[in-house]
């Protein structure tokens, strides 16, 4: 009974502070939503810390200025990139955290009490509430703006259809655009080289090992998230052909008998842990060294791929960031290593990040094993 007092109040004083807003702005969100968004946002809320990424392209000068507090995700989960934020910005540390790095751990107590005019949450669940959520609904329901958008689960359609809604509801339309115009020129050279008349079944197959190290044999795409990028490069990921979701796992057997042509492991830890070293504090000693070890456990080792050096490293959270056009321009040039000789994804990564982000372009984020 306590609770849903406190609650209640927290509703009631939530609703007393909006109604302080006298306009807004209409947004149509990626569920197809339309949101009444206060005209001068002053409070953010994030549902996945790791939105910080697409924020900061659209506030490059001062990314955490609005924001009042988010989810554990990025903190927790994604060490490198809050350490290399947190270099720069020192204030992160005390944005409060309204869970841990998964949905369940979502606090809409904590939430409420940030009094936030806008929350930003994820399509689908996951490291944070998702569309149809709970969360969502009670957020909604203290009269709060909450908008959904989508890195992860279609990339390749809702990027900069996301990143146009962000800056709608924030009022970085100008930004987004850029971006988004950056996006579509890297994005159409791809395209352009790829070509369009090849057989399903003579196109290059790729396995993608999601997190190998820090998980049992082996994670892998399924439907949608980074198989949209693999299938854009012109190439066919093998567990699209048995994962129904995003994500899934493969077994042993499986991925032997699929003889990919081309083999990549993603990995997010910093030196020292399991997996493949990428990252803000990668060196490429680091990624060369642990990149090996992973492709050399079994069964990976007894690849085809594997034994001809087809054996490439990328950072895991592409997946769910709108620089998921680096992983396109990686997965392009080692699927079709003859067209895209001239393409250098680390170099676009360090220009990407000089016109658009406020941190510095340190580190190694995709990487081909050396013989």
């Amino acid at each position: 009974m306590m609770q849903f007092n406190n609650l209640k109040c927290l509703f009631l004083a939530v609703m007393a502070f909006i109604s302080f807003t006298s306009q807004a702005v209409t947004v149509t969100d990626i569920t197809g939503r339309q949101v009444e968004v206060p005209e001068h946002v002053k409070r953010i809320l994030l549902g996945e810390g790791r939105m910080i990424y697409p924020l900061s392209i659209l506030e490059k000068d001062a990314p955490f200025d609005r924001i009042v507090g988010w989810q554990g995700d990025f903190r927790d989960l994604d060490v490198q990139g809050y350490a290399a934020y947190k270099a720069i910005f020192k204030q992160i540390d005390a944005i409060p955290a309204v869970g841990g790095g998964s949905e369940d751990t979502f606090s809409i107590e904590k939430a409420l009490a940030l009094q936030p005019d806008l929350v930003i949450l994820p399509l689908t669940g996951g490291h944070g509430p998702g569309a149809g959520s709970e969360a969502a609904r009670l957020l909604e329901s203290a009269g709060i703006a909450v908008i959904h958008v989508d890195f992860s689960q279609h990339p390749i359609k809702n990027t900069q259809l996301s990143m146009k809604i962000l800056g709608q509801a924030i009022g970085r339309e100008q930004q987004a655009k850029q971006f988004n115009d950056y996006y579509q020129q890297k994005m159409d050279d791809v395209i352009s080289r790829i070509p369009t008349n090849v057989p399903m079944n003579k196109k290059p197959t790729i396995f993608v090992d999601y997190l190998p190290g820090l998980q049992e044999c082996c994670g892998s795409p399924g439907k949608g998230s980074m198989t949209d990028m693999i299938n854009l490069a012109g190439g066919i990921g093998i567990g699209e052909k048995i994962l129904p979701g995003a994500i899934g796992k493969l077994n042993p057997e499986y991925i032997l008998g699929s003889e990919p042509d081309v083999y990549v492991a993603t990995g997010v830890f910093p030196e020292g842990k399991p997996g493949v070293t990428v990252g803000y504090s990668a060196t490429k000693q680091a990624a060369q060294s642990s990149l090996k070890l992973i492709s050399e456990r079994n069964p990976i080792g007894q690849l085809n791929a594997v034994k001809q050096g087809r054996v490439h490293g990328l950072w895991h959270i592409f997946y769910d960031s709108p620089e998921n056009i680096i992983a396109l321009q990686s997965l392009a040039k080692w699927l079709h290593p003859d067209l895209f000789t001239d393409l250098d994804p680390e170099a676009t990564r360090k220009e990407m990040y000089e016109r658009f982000m406020p941190i510095p372009a340190t580190g190694v984020f995709s990487l081909t094993l050396e013989k």
